[in-house]
């Protein structure tokens, strides 16, 4: 068995996934880190290590014209090649503003409605290490609190991600078995290992992404300083969850759909800032997107003397009126 299955098996262990008579959904884009996780995935189930229904999950984006449809044709001879059930999604036309935001969502809407068509448990993603150090990153650049440093979690509710989904499903997990352990020259090592040449997304050079600067650019000035800088950043963002799980343990306060202005404008501004974002968790269930200028407006409108102000957060507003804070989820038409 070769190291990086092995490895993939212990990972397994640890989180304590099921073993036998269930079924998941691996998120296979054609790259390196996904199709690892998938032939790694596949060889437990051939060796029985795994007794699970295994069905790879492409999503076509149609944003590369022909690239594109050689990444979806790529997976589907693969799979069919080993004899994994396969699942393909036609992208729609491409919607105006961030493309990396609306590719993102329309990819696990897919994924969703894939794993619920199947009843699966699990979708699973083939998030690295490196992936971890550069969401880091790019969280701490746009100045984000504890929880935006803690970056992504290696297990957790589908429902609790803010996908922007018309619908989530709590039920269903999340689950990236790379993340803690294999960084990508490992994932890249075990497909040539196994003769397989991956996909690669031009996509990835396109310095007009924030992500493909940081990675092409800032993390090879880190690692003039750190040659470990990945592995660093990585941990650090572990630290940071253990950090935030510790403060949300110790700070859980009663969960109310309004604020009142004359209990939370006396609080000092570390309480004052705690009790925000808990209110903020509270209506949005959890705190991706929001930076620290969001708090600081929030806490503008609840200092200032005037009413019916309003602080704009990503997908919602937060409305001053007789005395209290309202939190308002913008409504979009169809």
């Amino acid at each position: 068995m070769h190291q990086f299955v092995r490895n993939l098996i212990t990972e397994w262990r640890k989180l304590d996934l099921a073993f036998k008579g269930e079924t998941v959904i691996v998120g296979v884009s054609g790259g390196a880190d996904s199709v690892s996780l998938l032939l790694a995935m596949d060889e437990l189930r051939q060796s029985e290590k795994l007794k699970l229904r295994i069905v790879a999950a492409h999503f076509n984006h149609r944003l590369r014209d022909g690239e594109s449809d050689a990444d979806e044709e790529f997976v589907r001879n693969l799979t069919g090649e080993r004899r994994i059930e396969f699942a393909v999604g036609p992208a729609g036309p491409p919607e105006a503003g961030n493309i990396e935001q609306n590719a993102r969502i329309a990819r696990y809407d897919f994924l969703r409605r894939t794993a619920e068509s199947l009843n699966a448990f699990a979708i699973l993603t083939g998030h690295t290490v490196n992936d971890q150090a550069e969401t880091f990153l790019m969280n701490l650049i746009r100045g984000s609190g504890i929880e935006g440093l803690s970056a992504m979690r290696s297990v957790r509710s589908f429902g609790s991600e803010n996908f922007e989904l018309e619908t989530l499903n709590s039920k269903l997990t999340l689950v990236r078995p790379l993340l803690s352990w294999a960084k990508r020259i490992d994932t890249e090592t075990f497909c040539h290992d196994l003769g397989v040449e991956y996909r690669y997304d031009t996509m990835n050079e396109d310095t007009a992404f924030k992500r493909v600067r940081i990675r092409k650019i800032l993390l090879p000035l880190l690692e003039d300083f750190n040659p470990k800088i990945i592995e660093t950043l990585a941990n650090t963002a572990n630290l940071m969850q253990n950090s935030a799980d510790r403060t949300a343990a110790g700070n859980r306060l009663p969960e109310t759909d309004e604020l009142t202005l004359s209990e939370v404008k006396v609080l000092p501004k570390s309480e004052l800032y705690v009790r925000v974002r808990s209110w903020l968790r509270h209506h949005r269930g959890n705190m991706r997107r929001l930076e620290r200028k969001h708090i600081q407006a929030i806490e503008r409108l609840i200092l200032s003397g005037k009413s019916g102000k309003v602080a704009e957060l990503p997908g919602a507003n937060v409305v001053k009126s007789a005395g209290k804070l309202v939190y308002k989820e913008n409504k979009v038409e169809n």
